[in-house]
């Protein structure tokens, strides 16, 4: 998967299927905090889907969406890293970081 940084820079990152975004982003020290270690009580791990790419993903749910309604600059394709969870399918997902 791909994050892009803040300031513009592409980060390829090889991952294992099953791993979340969060789990990822904060192995590879890329500013994530993942404050409550996915459980959903904070919003810490916001990410910006890629708008093409936000169709590959699950909806997000309703505890998702009450967390994101925290977040200082939502976009249209915000998620929390911790609810993305990678497959086969994600493979080649592009998110930006805020």
């Amino acid at each position: 998967m791909t994050f892009i940084a803040a300031s513009g820079a592409a980060i390829e990152i090889q991952a294992a299927v099953g791993c979340s975004v969060m789990q990822l982003a904060r192995e590879h020290d890329l500013g994530i905090e993942g404050t409550c270690d996915g459980s959903l009580a904070c919003a810490t791990c916001h990410v910006i889907v890629e708008p093409a790419q936000i169709a590959r993903l699950a909806p997000a749910s309703a505890e998702e969406e009450e967390m994101l309604d925290l977040v200082p600059g939502l976009q249209p394709t915000s998620r929390l890293g911790c609810q993305i969870r990678l497959t086969d399918e994600l493979d080649g997902l592009v998110v930006r970081l805020p």
